[in-house]
């Protein structure tokens, strides 16, 4: 079997599926979304194709123009077009009827100001294309307000133009992040931090969770709802309830293989080969 790997730079979790591939004795084929030149109609010659890039419209165009000429790929396309964005993943969410917090989108400023006074203080504005927990902004009162969206405005680019807002949860120094591969949630962690952004690409540290059924049940509602795949899934807890926060179409797990006790990698790979596992 021929897989494919569209990829940018080599991280850690590259380097481990390509040693999880090789212990198969899988074909590997290496696309360097950096060299990738389409014509529309030429395909590599592989059977299947596992996306692993960092750049969100090269994964996404990608995907897309392989997929054009015949490729399967994990995750696809759509998977990748609307994890990669936050205002698209609201709505899919939204249509499934999964908990979520408040949001509200807007195009000016002035929406948008009315729209931050509408959820109420303290809320988060966010980038609708972005990642790690870059360009994200607490804003806690009026003034604040003003002047972070004037210069959101000011910065000029298309995904400054438009307005993500969401309603802050105060979610006590953690959040989940779950792992779905396929039809099952096979890990969970926690990610704290003693500020208010979790992720671990901006040093929060992750331990354990446990996967119970509710955890297990939101993650895979949640990622069915953007179109399933190799998914990972961010979510609050509040009160032993659940809401998702993202859905990432490229997940990172370095820091969860031993955090989780779970071999995250090998799991993908049996997953891109069709094995049940």
């Amino acid at each position: 079997m021929k897989v494919g790997l569209l990829h940018s730079l080599i991280r850690k979790e590259e380097k481990l599926l390509i040693e999880e591939f090789q212990a198969r004795g899988v074909n590997l084929v290496m696309i360097d979304d950096r060299k990738l030149i389409s014509d529309l109609e030429s395909a590599p010659s592989v059977d299947i194709l596992l996306e692993r890039s960092i750049n969100h419209s090269r994964s996404m165009y990608g995907l897309r123009l392989l997929e054009a000429a015949g490729v399967h790929c994990i995750n696809s396309s759509e998977v990748a077009k609307i994890c990669g964005d936050k205002i698209l993943t609201s709505v899919a969410l939204k249509e499934a009827g999964i908990n979520q917090p408040p949001v509200r989108v807007a195009f000016t400023e002035e929406s948008a100001l009315s729209a931050i006074e509408e959820l109420g203080y303290p809320v988060v504005l966010k980038p609708a294309v972005g990642s790690w927990g870059r360009l994200l902004s607490k804003v806690n009162d009026r003034e604040s307000a003003e002047a972070i969206l004037e210069h959101k405005a000011l910065l000029g680019s298309y995904h400054h133009s438009i307005f993500y807002i969401q309603r802050f949860v105060e979610k006590k120094g953690r959040d989940i992040r779950s792992f779905v591969v396929g039809d099952k949630c096979i890990a969970a962690i926690y990610r704290s931090s003693s500020h208010w952004i979790t992720n671990t690409a901006r040093g929060a540290t992750a331990v354990g969770c446990e996967v119970t059924t509710k955890i297990a049940d939101i993650s895979l509602a949640a990622a069915n709802a953007v179109g399933g795949g190799v998914l990972a899934v961010d979510l609050f807890e509040n009160d032993g309830e659940f809401s998702v926060n993202e859905v990432n179409y490229t997940m990172e797990f370095r820091n969860s293989i031993e955090t989780t006790g779970v071999n995250i990698p090998a799991k993908v790979v049996d997953f891109t080969l069709g094995v049940d596992a």
